[in-house]
């Protein structure tokens, strides 16, 4: 062997080399790693070679390798090795332990880990039974020197990590090892913390390489005690008073330490258990140990990443601490509010303030809870500190510190945390929305100092001038972008203010709510003049917040009216032809927006103002110029919100029909009747066939669209806002009520459902044309410029992928930017318009619109046609089921439901089928855009998926349950017996409008079941536990065919085998097929055939579980236990992740019990002299 070792160790060192060096070429690497992994796999000389490769003389590449190979005996080879031999190495490996490294100081991480690995793997295999002696030559080698004792800290934090953290041993392994871990835990804690003591202790402070390697020590030893920390018994936690927690406390003033001692902190007082067990962690607002924390939280200093991790430990550690006397505070166990809550909250508000974007939100959440909480809230030192939050929340509210800035402090802190500027956007936009809660919870507690402030805020912001800074907008001179210092000052004053606004007028009586001086701002804020859109768009904001001002002096609404109706139609440059900037855009919608809102909450107050209102509307109607279509439309919802106060039917509908004249008159003519019958016609019209050569050319076409547009969304507008009253009595006076149903309630009728009647037909009609666009024939018909006119819009897009959207900045942007995205912006919202009316019909016109004669053919030959060729992002679940009443079941659901479930059965197969098969491909030469295109299809694909299954379980909204939609079904056929099964998925589907009732309910299964093995994980956990049992469970009476019951229950097991490794799924699907086969086994045997045909079944276990559930033996009390029976059975079937299937599987033996069998005597005192441990751990008992 002598002879042989050398050679084979240089070979070794020089195949290692090869891999590790850059220059290597790609085939001498791979041979290297081919020779290696033979070597470790077959030599008889592993232990051999490892040991001498792991000697200091090598280098650390070397040596970690040389242990690498000891590792992979241990794993792998430990099984077959003689006791001998096992014994040979563990002495080995401690002797690397005790000798084997450089100084604490020199020797590399990475090698101190390889060798710490080593030991675990033999505990894991050999402890406690074979190595009762394991923790006191532990303790013994941290004698020896620094180095050891670093190393001893490593193999108890990775024995935890192994053992509780990772689970990665059998059970029966894992249980003895935990059970002796946790008889010992006082022993091991007490030893950590004399090891932690020592070394601090010892510390001079000087920069000396003692120091040094007594820092070393203490880090790696409360990283052992972080690993514990998290799940030994509380009691070694709060043991002597919180000792340790107070020794955390005095390390965080130790720069070396604070980081490590910040963690252990935060897992201790973040652990649950019973109130009682965690009342020992109020010692912590002590005065000593709050002084620490406070000290530590008000402490400045740089970007230094150790310091800035270790502020935010400490934070979290707060919040934790926040947690805590939240829940023990009022509680049974009687804590009292702490004397020293004001230190605390200081420390807390030392991180709200704080430059770090991160930190400041880290606390938000804390502060809701204390204002929240029913004792804290009312102590007067929360009192104070709400309002120092209150003033504090105007400098966080601004939204400042953009990585890619220098405006701030926190710019510098952005870096650190955020890749992008995108990125703190959204992370922003998280933050002020609890910002904003926590802000009204303060309210709650200080309600008139927080009006006050706020009233401050606004006085201030309009006294200053506007400063545009540097950022201005790219369009006009002297007018804010986004991201100008006023801009976003008045946009987080807007905020604030609508916090604390909004929740004032909902805690204060109406005596206390300070009106005259909220009048007086009210005016100020009126009379303000400014022509900057971003701010005026602020301006209007706090007009609607300040607006139930406005109830209590009824003379001022006039003011406010004329002060909102000039934003409607504001202009940067009079007369100007270029395109509005999304800024004025947002205005206008903003101001249109503002005044629905107002007649929406406030119709009976605006009641008076209404022919003022409609006048001045039709003063702006009458300038064609003035208005978008889209702000007529919101106008003209604005009045039919006021006329909802009518309570007159007949007014009201005269009124509608008046309003609705033009429109009417339009979408009823000759000439728009020929636009929306014909495709090839309704594309000239708008323009898409036409090839735009010239981006500056004058869209002709522009007035057609806006005038389908305008008709659509009026109608729109229409059946969304018109509306009977909502006091019964006031609707019977008005004559809205024309009769009642069986048990009494009113059915009533709407003003505008004779006006809508009428404008249906041509609705329809667009349907179908739009669905015929996607046809190739007409696709061909497109101009070269609009091509692309039918793809995604890029919101939708970016939606689906998770993309953030564009910064503020894009507010300086034109909408649409070239007359193409204009022409697909059409396309889009007029489709989806199109399904919104039909999803809101219902709810408005009811039995005036499901009694309309034929209804069910008309929407499937209109929604219904062609959906062959409509892409998967325009497809639209009906909305209208939802309001369906019960009599028009058989009129209009049945049609409907049949067509609409097969078809969509029909596309997520297909889709799903045409989706793997893409994926199983290995095509290099694809394009990044293709790539992202077929990105952005799977994903369309799973959202459309999860609006099939949204529709699928929103059914009983409608119907109350499930059950009387498929009893509905079932006894339209009383020989309801049978069910297809596989040929129900094989087969080719029929004719869309010729299902009958039971094809609606199989195809639901169909559905339901199928989606079980899709590629959504987040759809099959859904499908699993809502829909697919109560499905199948009304028809279990059935005499189902054995084919049907076979597929159900293979269905259920591939989606084991897809998406049995995500822990959610596996519950939900373990469940649905223990339901199936306790139900459906009895009857049929074919179950008991699928379930011998798992991989790796245990038939005897099989066989006892199969004869418990024919037998129905099973008690309650046994449910636990059955389920665990049936889910180690189904094992076999669970897939394994991708990075699971090709790795080579640890096998670890279990050892001799340490638990007895035969359940115990009640007289436990008996057996204490044969108990096991004591002797396990004496100096004798030595099995290597």
């Amino acid at each position: 062997m002598s002879q042989i070792l050398p050679p084979l160790c240089y070979k070794l060192i020089k195949a290692v080399n090869v891999m590790m060096e850059a220059e290597s070429s790609q085939t001498y690497r791979l041979e290297a790693l081919k020779f290696i992994e033979d070597f470790k796999e077959k030599s008889p000389l592993c232990v051999e070679c490892g040991l001498q490769l792991a000697e200091k003389s090598q280098t650390a590449v070397v040596r970690h390798f040389g242990l690498q190979i000891l590792e992979h005996v241990v794993k792998f080879k430990w099984n077959d090795m003689p006791p001998q031999e096992k014994l040979q190495l563990k002495n080995c490996t401690m002797g690397l332990l005790s000798d084997g490294t450089h100084p604490i100081l020199q020797e590399e991480c990475h090698v101190k880990d390889a060798l710490s690995r080593i030991v675990v793997e033999m505990i894991k295999r050999e402890w406690p039974q074979h190595w009762p002696d394991m923790l006191k030559e532990l303790e013994a080698l941290t004698a020896m020197g620094d180095a050891q004792t670093e190393l001893v800290m490593l193999v108890l934090l990775r024995l935890a990590e192994d053992v509780i953290t990772f689970q990665t041993l059998p059970t029966q392994r894992r249980r003895d090892i935990q059970h002796t871990l946790t008889q010992n835990m006082d022993s091991i804690f007490t030893f950590l913390l004399g090891i932690l003591q020592l070394h601090v202790n010892d510390d001079d402070t000087s920069q000396t390489n003692r120091a040094k390697a007594h820092w070393r020590v203490g880090v790696a030893t409360l990283n052992t005690l972080a690993g514990y920390i998290d799940w030994v018994a509380l009691v070694h936690i709060t043991n002597d008073n919180c000792h340790l927690l107070e020794i955390f406390c005095l390390l965080l003033s130790e720069p070396e330490l604070q980081l490590e001692a910040a963690e252990c902190l935060l897992i201790a007082i973040s652990r649950k258990g019973k109130l009682e067990e965690r009342k020992p962690f109020m010692v912590l607002f002590d005065e000593v140990a709050m002084n620490y924390i406070l000290s530590a939280a008000q402490s400045s200093g740089g970007i230094v990443e150790r310091r800035y991790t270790f502020l935010k430990r400490l934070c979290q550690v707060l919040c934790a601490l926040g947690s805590q006397i939240c829940s023990l505070v009022g509680s049974d166990i009687e804590v009292q509010v702490p004397v020293n809550l004001d230190k605390y909250m200081e420390a807390l508000f030392a991180f709200t303030t704080h430059p770090s974007q991160f930190l400041r939100s880290s606390t938000q959440m804390t502060w809701g809870n204390l204002f929240r909480h029913e004792i804290l809230s009312k102590d007067p030192v929360v009192g104070q500190m709400a309002i120092k939050y209150l003033r504090a929340a105007r400098i966080n509210l601004v939204k400042t510190g953009f990585p890619s800035k220098n405006d701030c402090p926190g710019c510098e802190f952005s870096r650190v945390d955020f890749d992008s500027d995108e990125d703190f956007n959204c992370s922003f936009n998280s933050f002020r929305a609890q910002q904003g809660e926590a802000v009204r919870l303060a309210c709650k507690i200080v309600p008139f100092e927080a009006f006050r402030i706020a009233r401050e805020w606004v006085q201030y912001q309009i006294c200053t001038p506007i400063d545009t800074g540097n950022t201005t907008s790219k369009t006009e001179k002297g007018v804010c972008s986004a991201l100008s210092p006023s801009a976003v000052q008045w946009d987080a004053m807007t905020f604030f203010t609508e916090s604390v606004f909004g929740q004032l007028f909902k805690i204060l009586e109406k005596e206390k709510i300070p009106i005259d001086e909220g009048m007086e701002l009210l005016q100020m804020v009126v009379h303000y003049e400014t022509s900057d859109p971003l701010i005026l768009s602020c301006v209007l904001t706090i007009i609607s917040t300040l607006f139930p001002f406005v109830t209590h002096q009824p003379h001022f609404l006039p003011q406010v009216l004329f002060k909102i109706f000039p934003s409607i139609t504001f202009e940067l440059v009079e007369e100007c032809k270029a395109p509005r900037t999304r800024a004025v855009k947002n205005l206008r919608r903003h101001a249109c927006s503002s005044i629905i809102r107002i007649c929406r909450d406030y119709s009976d107050f605006m009641l008076p103002c209404f022919d003022l209102m409609y006048e001045h509307v039709k003063r702006l109607f009458s300038n064609e110029l003035l208005l978008t279509q889209m702000e007529k439309c919101a106008l003209m919802e604005a009045l039919i919100l006021i006329s909802n106060q009518f309570k007159d039917y007949n007014k009201q509908k005269a009124f509608l029909k008046e309003l609705m004249a033009a429109v009417t008159a339009q979408w009823l003519s000759e000439e728009m009747k020929s636009v929306l019958l014909d495709p090839a016609t309704f594309l000239a019209y708008v323009g898409a066939d036409q090839v735009i050569s010239d981006a500056d050319t004058e869209d002709q076409m522009g007035i057609n669209r806006s005038r389908i547009s305008f008709c659509v969304n009026t109608i729109l507008g229409v059946v969304k806002r018109a509306r009977w009253p909502a006091n019964p009595e006031e609707a019977k006076a008005g004559g809205f009520v024309v009769s009642t149903t069986s048990d009494g309630a009113p059915i009533y009728r709407n003003p505008c459902a004779e006006p809508l009647q009428a404008l249906l037909p041509n609705l329809f009609a667009l349907i179908r044309t739009q669905n015929s666009l996607f046809l190739p024939e007409n696709i061909n018909r497109l101009g070269k410029t609009f091509t692309r006119v039918y793809d995604i819009m890029d919101m939708e897009k970016n939606f689906a992928l998770g993309i953030p959207q564009p910064l503020l900045d894009a507010y300086d942007s034109s909408a649409y930017r070239n007359i193409a995205e204009r022409m697909q912006g059409f396309f889009s919202s007029l489709y989806d318009n199109c399904y919104h009316v039909l999803g809101n019909a219902g709810p408005c016109m009811q039995q005036d619109f499901y009694a309309i004669e034929g209804l069910a053919e008309q929407i499937v030959g209109s929604a219904f046609t062609h959906l062959d060729s409509v892409p998967d992002h325009r497809l639209r679940p009906l909305q209208l089921v939802m309001s369906c009443p019960r009599d028009y079941y058989d009129s209009l659901l049945n049609p409907l439901l049949g067509p609409l479930f097969t078809y969509l059965l029909q596309v997520t197969l297909t889709s799903y089928t045409i989706s793997g098969s893409i994926a199983q491909e290995e095509d290099e030469a694809y394009e990044e855009n293709l790539v992202t295109q077929e990105v952005v299809e799977e994903q369309l694909l799973r959202l459309v998926t999860r609006e099939v299954m949204d529709l699928l379980s929103k059914l009983p909204l409608c119907m109350r349950s499930f059950s009387s939609l498929i009893t509905f079904f079932i006894q339209k056929k009383k020989n309801f017996n049978m069910f297809p099964g596989v040929t129900c998925i094989t087969r080719k589907f029929p004719e869309l409008s010729a299902n009958k009732e039971e094809d609606i309910y199989m195809t639901l299964l169909t559905i339901c079941f199928n989606s079980l093995s899709w590629k959504d994980t987040i759809n099959c956990q859904r499908c699993a536990s809502m829909l697919c049992w109560t499905l199948l469970k009304q028809v279990l009476g059935c005499n189902l065919l054995p084919d049907a019951v076979t597929w159900l229950y293979t269905s259920v097991l591939k989606g084991l085998q897809m998406h049995g490794q995500h822990e959610g799924c596996n519950a939900a699907l373990t469940q649905l097929a223990l339901l199936i086969y306790e139900s459906l086994r009895p009857r049929y045997t074919e179950l008991r055939f699928i379930m011998n045909q798992i991989p790796d079944i245990h038939v005897e276990a099989l066989e006892q579980f199969d004869q418990k559930t024919i037998q129905s033996t099973v008690s309650k009390a046994g449910e636990k236990k059955k389920k665990e029976q049936f889910k180690r059975l189904i094992a076999g079937t669970v897939g394994k992740p991708l990075g699971q299937q090709f790795k080579k599987e640890v096998h670890i033996r279990n050892l001799p019990s340490l638990f007895k069998k035969p359940k115990p005597t009640r007289d436990m005192l008996e057996n204490t002299d044969t108990a096991g441990l004591i002797t396990l751990f004496s100096s004798d008992h030595d099995n290597c």
